[in-house]
């Protein structure tokens, strides 16, 4: 599972799916997540503003599973 560390209280789904390069830009947010599916903590999700907070996971099928996490807590020499 990779992690995603945020230096604030949290992200948006959309800002996700482009950390991830999973969509190149933040304006096809919208079309991703009406073709595809995606997972937050384990429920069907649609919505490009829902907020992520850290213990969230989010699974794209086409990409993983992803632990959203505070960055303090992260192993910055890990690869």
């Amino acid at each position: 599972m990779k992690e995603i560390g945020i230096e604030t209280e949290f992200i948006t789904l959309g800002q996700l799916l482009k950390m991830t390069d999973t969509i190149s830009s933040g304006g096809m947010a919208k079309w991703f997540l009406e073709e595809h599916e995606v997972y937050v903590n384990g429920e069907l999700e649609n919505r490009r503003g829902r907020k992520l907070r850290p213990e969230d996971i989010v699974n794209i099928p086409e990409v993983g599973e992803i632990q959203i996490v505070t960055a303090e807590g992260m192993d910055f020499d890990a690869d």
